[in-house]
């Protein structure tokens, strides 16, 4: 049985498709916080195929989709919770994908952050660890790297100048993944996901606000005046990254248990050029106000891949107009636009 967490957010959800069709029984978990619009949660499960009603009656439900995936509404930091969940089933590896997301969002609400990214994964850890689990991979992020100006950003580059809570919780999981392995043996597998984007995408990322404010006819908010870029990954290509560490052998590392990789496209796209190829997909033009810098951002992400490349054979190849088309698509049809 494999745990997945956060299959009621945006890259659980695609991650419980892609391994729909995998011979493995899944079990996901989200607490449904209202850190966004909860609708749109909901609408990835009835995706799935959760009856949004058989959850809220008894707390969990059986996908009529996907009849391998069964899903509960539990919090990480529900300490009592998440041992019932490894009790009862027999957990064998988990995705730890579920974390209280957004930059922005941390410089006002610190503690969810803290309850969910650093309490909350404790009791990953300890779960885990209680009940011999073969393997944990969870999401890192690629704001690890905060103040670095040397790029592409590689595994083995120092990361302890963070520019935001987020950005430090996420490298506080990768030190405590690295403790219960070093003190317990528990195999631990950091990913670091560069930009995702693709449909079904949260409506508090720039690609989500960029098509409301375009299609509304209002000015986008384009901060410090364009001069930004980001390794912007299809969602596609990291649930694929996400399912060839989960599900195949790890390579020899040489008794460490505990690995970091980046997941990304590898080649960065400055903001004005990305505004570009949204205008082209929406076929509207934008308005532009230009601001500068906000709090807690950082002017480029650049994802130096090698290492899953030589590991795990993989590679994002999706091109960024084929996906941002795609997102467009799907968020034309979700919102009736």
């Amino acid at each position: 049985m494999i745990l997945i967490t956060g299959t009621a957010g945006f890259i659980g959800h695609a991650l419980v498709d892609l391994l729909a069709t995998e011979e493995v029984e899944m079990i996901g978990i989200d607490n449904l916080n209202d850190y966004y619009d909860p609708e749109l949660k909901w609408a990835r499960l009835a995706d799935a195929g959760i009856s949004r009603a058989e959850v809220e009656k008894t707390g969990g439900a059986v996908s009529d989709r996907f009849p391998n995936y069964h899903f509960r509404q539990v919090a990480l930091e529900d300490g009592a919770e998440m041992a019932k969940l490894f009790t009862d089933f027999k957990i064998t590896r988990v995705c730890h994908l579920a974390a209280q997301a957004g930059v922005r969002h941390s410089l006002t609400n610190p503690l969810a952050y803290v309850e969910s990214n650093v309490a909350g994964f404790v009791n990953v850890l300890e779960n885990c660890r209680q009940h011999g689990v073969d393997h944990l991979v969870y999401a890192s992020s690629s704001s690890v790297y905060g103040l670095n100006d040397k790029v592409p950003f590689a595994e083995t580059d120092a990361v302890e100048q963070p520019a935001s809570l987020y950005a430090a919780t996420k490298r506080a999981n990768e030190l405590m993944a690295h403790t219960y392995g070093h003190l317990y043996g528990l195999a631990t597998t950091g990913l670091r996901f560069f930009t995702v984007y693709g449909p079904w995408g949260r409506p508090d990322m720039a690609y989500s606000l960029f098509s409301d404010a375009i299609l509304s006819g209002r000015p986008i908010k384009v901060f410090n005046h364009g001069a930004m870029s980001r390794d912007f990954t299809y969602v596609g290509d990291i649930v694929e990254g996400v399912r060839r560490v989960l599900m195949h052998k790890r390579p020899d590392q040489q008794g460490v248990p505990n690995r970091v990789y980046n997941i990304g496209k590898g080649q960065p796209v400055s903001l004005l050029g990305f505004i570009e190829i949204m205008e082209k997909q929406l076929g509207v033009a934008a308005e532009k106000e230009y601001l500068g810098m906000q709090p807690g951002d950082v002017e480029k992400t650049y994802a130096d891949t090698t290492a899953l490349e030589r590991d795990y054979g993989y590679r994002a190849d999706t091109d960024l107009e084929e996906g941002i088309g795609a997102f467009v698509d799907w968020y034309r049809g979700y919102y009736g636009l």
